[in-house]
């Protein structure tokens, strides 16, 4: 017999936020979408939509690029998050 879910039906948050458009040099918008580490989470885990989805990678790509994100957070000497602002 199949087991239930003991979680609640993922949701795109950028639809729910009624986004257009993610730009890249928006972090706290791009935060939504990223690990701890600064790596860019899967759909299957944020519940985004793939149109929402592409955009973030667009535009996380684009950030690291400019240097507005890290590509890579050094854990060992990181005490608070990932991003500093």
């Amino acid at each position: 017999m199949a087991e239930r879910r003991k979680y609640g039906k993922k949701y795109c948050k950028y639809t729910a936020m009624k986004v257009d458009y993610i730009d890249y040099k928006n972090i706290d918008l791009l935060k939504i979408s990223m690990s701890e580490r600064g790596k860019i989470m899967p759909r299957r885990l944020t519940g985004n939509s793939k149109n929402h989805q592409e955009m973030v990678e667009k535009a996380i790509k684009r950030a690291r690029h400019m240097a507005l994100v890290p590509y890579i957070v050094d854990t060992k000497n990181v005490t608070d998050a990932a991003f500093y602002r």
